[in-house]
C-alpha cells in the first residue's frame, strides 16, 4: 500500500543507546517520502535536549537506557511539551511496563520484533492522532484492569526482596523501619493475590514490575 500524501514529511526522532539499532531504523526511514529522520538521541537527557532544538512531530523512545530511562524521558518530554507524540520501542512486553509508560504519557507501544511489519504505520497513525498498543499487551492490561497497583515504594522493597535481601536488609538499604518493610510486604502479597514471598517475586517479574 502507498503511503498517504502529505504537503510535509512527518518530522521523526529515534532515542536508543544502540548505534546498530538506530541505523537500521534509519535504513528503514530513508525511503520514506512522507517521513523525514531529522534527529538520533542516545540517552533519556540527549532525548529531552534534541526535543527541545528539533521539535520532531513523532519521537521513538527506547525504555533501557543511561543517563535517564525511557520514561523518565518521556515524562520530561510530556511535562514541557504536553502535545508531544511519543512512540515506545522496546523487548519488553509485560503490562507493567505498559501501563507506565502511557502513563508517562506515551500514545503508542511497539515491540521491537515487530518493527519491520508495523513500525511505518504505527508512526503514521500516531501522527494522525490515534494510539497503538499491540494487541498481544492490551490483552494483558485488560487482564489486570481492576487490580490495585503496587507503588513505588512496595516495587522497591520488592526488587531488593527478589535479591535475596531479608526484611532487616531492606529496611536498611531504604532506610526505613522493619516493622515498615513488612507491612509493604503484606500489601504486596494482597495486591498480588501471592501466598508468600516467592510466589510475589515470580509473580511480580512476569508482570514486569521488577526485573531478576
Amino acid at each position: 500500500m502507498l503511503p498517504p500524501t502529505s504537503i510535509a514529511p512527518i518530522r521523526l526522532m529515534t532515542v536508543d543507546d544502540h548505534p546498530l539499532l538506530r541505523d537500521g531504523l534509519a535504513a528503514l526511514i530513508r525511503p520514506q517520502p512522507d517521513i523525514e529522520l531529522i534527529a538520533e538521541a542516545a540517552d533519556g537527557k540527549e532525548a529531552l535536549d534534541h526535543f527541545r532544538r528539533f521539535r520532531p512531530d513523532v519521537t521513538l523512545m527506547d525504555l533501557q537506557m543511561p543517563d535517564g530511562g525511557g520514561h523518565e524521558a518521556i515524562r520530561a518530554i510530556r511535562a514541557e511539551f504536553a502535545t508531544a507524540r511519543i512512540i515506545v520501542l522496546t523487548t519488553y512486553a509485560d503490562e507493567a511496563k505498559a501501563v507506565r509508560a502511557l502513563k508517562a504519557g506515551a500514545v503508542g507501544y511497539l515491540l521491537k520484533n515487530a518493527v519491520r511489519r508495523e513500525l511505518l504505520d504505527t508512526i503514521r497513525a500516531v501522527h494522525a492522532g490515534q494510539r497503538r498498543i499491540p494487541p498481544e499487551i492490551a490483552c494483558k492490561i485488560a487482564a489486570h484492569i481492576g487490580d490495585e497497583e503496587l507503588s513505588e515504594r512496595e516495587i522497591s522493597v520488592l526488587q531488593l526482596a527478589a535479591g535475596g535481601n531479608a526484611n532487616k536488609q531492606i529496611a536498611w538499604q531504604l532506610s526505613i523501619s522493619e516493622d515498615t518493610v513488612k507491612a509493604h510486604m503484606k500489601s504486596i502479597f494482597a495486591k498480588l493475590e501471592a501466598s508468600d514471598r516467592t510466589h510475589a517475586v515470580a509473580i511480580a517479574a512476569r508482570r514486569g514490575f521488577i526485573e531478576i
